[in-house]
């Protein structure tokens, strides 16, 4: 902790969308006071912060004018985090106080203007999805934490305290990092909204689809944290059945997305995971996307 700092400082949120919504009602949970919710001078930003503070407790605000909060937490888009830095960076005094960001492909670096006035900064990234109308609970959910020493000993703690698990993350590895993160939530929900289309080939509608699709994908999941991803691997692959992936592919000619995705998800469970008769199977793979071109 910093010197002076207490254990669990006063903390000012930066940005009231899900993320910033779901961290502030998690650290009052875990004792943390939330002194204010900050948010853009007009606007849905603004409307957000007061409608987040008043669930909180704290005020909300367009600056960071009279704000004592040792801790700073920056909950904006990551295209805003040094935008947000720039304009807040004159408001206050930030020498002994902690700047933390949430971005998960960018670094502690976007709150340099803050370092260079004396705070300490970090980024502090929750490997977990935030949509609205959802408030998952961070208990168990990992957190990549890079920055300055101070800064990265305050995030660790608070992570502690809202019973999350934080880790080390290199600067370099944040951009991979958050690819990861692409293909565990936002790109698996292209899939699953994929699925849904290729329903639509076998007469049943997106509604119905995904009300049916429940129980295998739960399962599947469940395979998957039980016996990892070779274990809980099924299906036409892994038996090397040709001639299905071959009717496949050719009902799928009437949902030209669903079968490229098709073409490179078969292509991955071919290089990654265990299955039959792999020569013939890339034949014909290969066959597909030669065919594909010229259609």
């Amino acid at each position: 902790m910093l010197p002076g700092m207490a254990a669990k400082p006063r903390v000012a949120i930066v940005g009231a969308g899900n993320l910033g919504t779901a961290l502030a009602l998690a650290l009052q949970q875990a004792g943390y006071a939330i002194e204010a919710v900050i948010g853009r001078s007009r606007g849905a930003s603004l409307k957000n912060a007061h409608t987040l503070a008043k669930q909180v407790g704290a005020r909300a605000s367009a600056d960071l004018s009279d704000v004592h909060a040792g801790l700073i937490w920056f909950c904006v888009p990551d295209a805003e985090i040094a935008r947000a830095a720039r304009s807040l960076a004159a408001n206050i005094k930030w020498k002994g106080r902690v700047a933390l960001h949430s971005s998960g492909a960018l670094t502690s670096d976007e709150l340099t203007v803050l370092r260079r006035r004396g705070a300490a900064v970090a980024s502090v990234h929750p490997l977990m999805t935030f949509v609205r109308g959802s408030r998952p609970s961070l208990v168990g959910v990992p957190f990549a934490v890079e920055g300055d020493r101070a800064a990265v000993r305050v995030a660790r703690r608070v992570v502690e305290n809202v019973g999350g698990r934080a880790y080390s993350i290199r600067q370099k590895d944040k951009a991979a990092y958050h690819a990861w993160g692409t293909f565990a939530s936002p790109l698996l929900t292209a899939l699953l909204a994929t699925t849904e289309q290729v329903a639509v080939l076998a007469g049943v509608n997106r509604k119905a689809a995904r009300r049916r699709m429940i129980p295998i994908l739960l399962q599947t999941l469940a395979n998957y944290a039980a016996f990892g991803a070779a274990g809980g691997f099924s299906g036409p692959i892994v038996r090397g059945d040709v001639d299905t992936l071959k009717r496949h592919l050719r009902v799928l000619r009437d949902a030209p997305v669903a079968r490229g995705v098709y073409l490179s998800l078969a292509s991955a469970a071919l290089a990654y995971l265990p299955g039959k008769n792999k020569r013939a199977l890339r034949r014909e793979l290969k066959s597909a996307r030669r065919k594909r071109r010229r259609e």
